[in-house]
């Protein structure tokens, strides 16, 4: 079992555009590796003749009907929209063509 490292955490970090101060990662560090360590012993578990369990409550799913509405209207849903380009949303890039990450 590989042990999570603080390389790996800033690796991860940086392919989410999330920034940590040495405090959250090293926090950060530490939790993922329980979580990752709790995976596998979860994954040692013997589950040979244990049945799926699909939904723990005895109920049926219910399903409203499936019924065409009126759409909102664009001009109402576009009212709050911060930036806006041809009618759509306009939204700030977050992959970059030059990542080789």
């Amino acid at each position: 079992m590989e042990k999570v490292t603080e390389d790996m955490i800033k690796h991860v970090a940086n392919l989410s555009r999330l920034e940590f101060d040495d405090a959250e990662l090293s926090k950060f560090t530490s939790q993922m590796g329980d979580i990752i360590n709790m995976a596998h012993q979860l994954a040692e578990v013997d589950t040979e003749g244990v049945p799926e369990t699909v939904q723990v409550v005895d109920r049926d799913t219910t399903f409203r009907e499936d019924v065409p509405a009126k759409p909102t209207d664009r001009d109402v849903m576009m009212k709050n929209v911060p930036e806006k380009a041809n009618g759509f949303i306009k939204v700030p890039v977050i992959i970059d063509k030059d990542d080789n990450d």
